[in-house]
C-alpha cells in the first residue's frame, strides 16, 4: 500500500508535490502563490572512502590501529612484570541493560584503568547500555575521574536540557529523509536517562572523532553492536551470521559479508557500491543509541502518549494551530479513511485562518476548502502527499513567528507538524534505525535480500545475544582473552549459552560449557567465571551481581537497579554504589586477570 503508510524514510526531504505526483499541483499553486522549490542537495562523491569495500581481512585502517595498539600494550604488560615478545589481543566486552549498563561499565573501565589493566586491551566492545558507556568514554578521550565526575553531577543536580533534546528531534524530522523512532529516542529518551545536559557537545562528536587516539594506539580499539533487524527471522530459524552490524571509528558494515563503508559515509546513499549521495555522518547521540533495552517500556508508553513530553505552551491563536495540527495526525494514523479527517482539516484551517488575521501580506487559507470538500475522493498517495504539503505550507508562512516560551526559536508549527506526522507514521510501523542500505545493486552480493533493499533497520544487538562475542569471535581479529562483563537482567549466564549455540551451529571456536555447569553458575554466582578449550580464546565472564560483591542480596540488587527502572528514580547514591560493586569485580579479581594475561601471552 502507498500513501501515508509507506515508510517515512522513503520520502524526500523536500515534500513539495510535483505535477505528475499530485494531480491538483496546479489548482493549489495558483490559489496558494508558492514560491519555487529548492531541490535537496545531491552530489556524487569522488574522494577517497566513497566506494564499499569487499575485503577478506580486516581492514586496513583497523590493522594500523590495531599493530600501534601493541606497542601500547607490550609497555603495559611490562609494567605488570608480565614478560611477552608478542603482545596478546585482549578484548573487554560489555553487555547491554539500559540505564544498569551504562553506569555499571564506567565502573569497570575506570577500575580496569586504575589497574592499569586497560592499556592491556585492545578491543572495547559493546551492545546497548554498554554502548552509552562507551561513547562517554571516547568522547572524554578515556579520562574516567572526569567521566564519573560529571555522571554523578548530572544525577546529584538532575540536569537535562529538554529544550535542546526537543528541537534536535524536530531538526532531525524535518531535515532527515531517513527519519525513525531511533532519532526520537536518542533524542528525547536516551539523552535523558543519561542525563546528558550537554547535549551539543556529543552532537559534536562522531564515531570518526575517535579516530586520533585510536590510530595513535592510546587507547582501545571500539566496536559498536547492532543487527539487521530486517533479517531477524533469519537470526530466529538458523543465527544467521549476516544479522551482526557494526560500527567503528573507520568503518561501518557486514563483518560476516566483509562488507563495509567509511563510518563518515554511513547513511549516505549507494548504488551498485558508488556512493550517490552523501548524508553528514550521524552524531554519537544517535550511533549510540541503536536502540536501548527500554524500547518495551517506551511502546506501553508512546501507546498512552504517543507525544507527551513535546507539546509546546503558548498563549493566542498559535495554540490552536497546534492543537489542531496533533489531532489531525493521530486522528489520521487511527484512520487514514475516517470522516473525522474532514472535520479535522477543517478546524485546522479555522485555527490557520485565525493565526494569520491582522498579518499584512498573509494569505488567506480558502485553497484548503476544494481538497477538504474531495477529500474522500482522493488517493491514500495523494492525502498523504497533501499532508506533507501542508507541513511544507504552514513551516514557510510561520517562520516570522518569534520564538515563545518553550519552543526553539528555529522551530515553527510546520516543522511541529512534520516531527508529528513522522513519529507518527513511524510508531505505527514500528519503524526503527532506517538509513540507506549501501549494498543496494552491489554485484559482488550474491544474497539477494542483501543487495535488493533500498533500505536498512539497524536495532539493539541485544535482541540476537546480549554481549558482542560474534564480533571479536571472527579469526581475523586473532582475540586470545576475553573479559566478559555482563550486566543483564536475568540470567547472566544466558549470553555464554546463546553464543555457544551460535559457535557451534557456525564452526566457530569457542570454550565448551555444559548446561548443567551454567545452571549450577547461575545458582551460586561468583564474581568471575573461567571458560577454557582446546581452541578459540579464553572467557573470564563477571556477573555484574554476585555472591562475592553482593553476599545474600543478590535479588535485592537486581530490584532495585530494574532494567526498566528510568532516570528520574535513580538518586546520587544509587549512581555511586552501582560503580562501586561494579569496580569491585574488577578489583578482587585482579590477580585472576592477570594469571590468564600470563598465560596467553608469548
Amino acid at each position: 500500500m502507498t500513501g501515508l503508510l509507506q515508510p517515512a524514510a522513503q520520502r524526500e526531504v523536500d515534500v513539495r508535490p510535483s505535477r505528475k505526483t499530485f494531480p491538483k499541483y496546479n489548482r493549489l499553486r495558483q490559489l496558494h502563490k508558492m514560491s519555487h522549490r529548492q531541490p535537496c542537495t545531491s552530489s556524487l562523491s569522488n574522494e577517497n572512502g566513497s566506494e564499499v569495500f569487499i575485503i577478506p581481512g580486516l581492514q586496513e585502517e583497523e590493522q594500523a590501529a590495531v599493530q600501534k595498539r601493541r606497542d601500547q600494550v607490550l609497555r603495559a604488560l611490562q609494567g605488570l612484570h608480565i614478560q611477552a615478545e608478542q603482545a596478546p589481543v585482549i578484548a573487554v566486552l560489555g553487555s547491554g541493560g539500559g540505564l544498569r549498563a551504562h553506569i555499571a561499565y564506567l565502573g569497570v573501565l575506570s577500575e580496569l584503568r586504575r589497574q592499569g589493566l586497560l592499556d592491556a586491551v585492545t578491543y572495547l566492545a559493546g551492545v546497548s547500555g554498554s554502548t552509552w558507556a562507551m561513547s562517554s568514554f571516547y568522547d572524554k578521550d578515556g579520562n574516567t575521574e572526569d567521566i564519573e565526575a560529571d555522571l554523578k553531577r548530572r544525577f546529584d543536580q538532575r540536569e537535562w536540557d529538554w529544550r535542546r533534546s526537543l528541537e534536535e528531534t524536530v531538526r532531525s524530522a524535518r531535515t532527515l529523509a531517513n527519519y525513525s523512532l531511533t532519532d526520537f529516542w536518542a533524542y528525547l529518551v536516551v539523552s535523558k536517562q543519561t542525563r546528558e545536559y550537554l547535549l551539543s557537545k556529543l552532537q559534536d562528536s562522531h564515531l570518526s572523532s575517535m579516530k586520533t587516539s585510536v590510530d595513535e594506539g592510546m587507547m582501545p580499539y571500539p566496536i559498536f553492536a547492532a543487527i539487521d533487524n530486517d533479517l531477524h527471522t533469519a537470526w530466529q530459524k538458523e543465527k544467521s551470521q549476516k544479522t551482526w552490524f557494526e560500527f567503528t571509528p573507520h568503518h561501518a558494515g557486514y563483518p560476516a559479508l566483509r562488507a563495509y563503508v567509511a563510518a563518515t559515509h554511513f547513511g549516505s546513499q549507494f548504488t551498485e557500491g558508488r556512493m550517490v549521495r552523501q548524508e553528514p555522518e550521524r552524531d554519537l547521540t544517535f550511533l549510540r543509541d541503536q536502540l536501548s533495552s527500554l524500547r518495551e517500556k517506551f511502546a506501553l508508553t508512546y501507546q498512552h502518549h504517543p507525544v507527551e513530553g513535546t507539546a509546546v505552551v503558548r498563549t493566542g491563536a498559535g495554540t490552536g494551530v497546534l492543537v489542531e495540527l496533533l489531532d489531525l495526525v493521530m486522528a489520521y494514523i487511527e484512520d487514514p479513511r475516517s470522516p473525522r479527517i474532514q472535520e479535522k482539516l477543517r478546524g485546522l484551517q479555522g485555527a490557520l485562518e485565525v493565526g494569520s488575521r491582522g498579518d499584512a501580506g498573509e494569505p488567506d487559507h480558502s485553497w484548503m476548502t476544494e481538497v477538504i470538500q474531495n477529500w474522500s475522493q482522493i488517493s491514500l498517495e495523494e492525502q498523504e502527499q497533501f499532508l506533507e504539503y501542508l507541513a511544507h505550507c504552514v513551516r514557510r508562512q510561520e517562520r516570522v513567528l518569534l520564538q515563545l516560551e518553550g519552543t526553539p526559536a528555529v522551530a515553527t508549527f510546520g516543522d511541529y507538524f512534520t516531527f508529528l506526522l513522522k513519529t507518527g507514521i513511524c510508531c505505527f510501523k514500528w519503524e526503527w534505525g532506517t538509513t540507506h542500505n549501501f549494498l543496494h545493486k552491489h554485484g559482488d552480493i550474491e544474497d539477494q535480500a542483501m543487495h535488493s533493499r533500498k533500505l536498512l533497520h539497524l536495532v539493539d544487538a541485544g535482541f540476537a545475544i546480549n554481549t558482542p562475542y560474534p564480533l571479536v569471535l571472527p579469526p581475523v581479529r586473532h582475540v586470545h582473552l576475553i573479559l566478559s562483563f555482563d550486566f543483564s537482567a536475568g540470567d547472566p549466564f544466558e549470553t555464554i549459552r546463546a553464543t555457544a549455540d551460535y559457535c557451534q551451529q557456525h564452526g566457530i571456536p569457542f570454550p565448551p560449557v555444559g548446561e548443567a555447569e551454567l545452571q549450577e553458575w547461575s545458582r551460586a554466582r561468583r564474581s568471575c567465571h573461567i571458560l577454557r578449550g582446546a581452541g578459540g580464546p579464553v572467557v573470564m565472564h563477571f556477573p555484574l551481581f554476585n555472591t562475592n560483591s553482593c553476599g545474600d542480596e543478590i535479588q535485592s540488587w537486581m530490584d532495585r537497579y530494574g532494567t526498566f527502572q528510568l532516570a528520574d528514580s535513580y538518586s546520587v547514591d544509587m549512581v555511586t554504589q552501582l560503580l562501586e560493586v561494579s569496580k569491585k569485580n574488577v578489583e578482587i579479581n585482579k590477580m585472576n586477570i592477570l594469571r590468564e594475561i600470563k598465560n596467553v601471552a608469548r
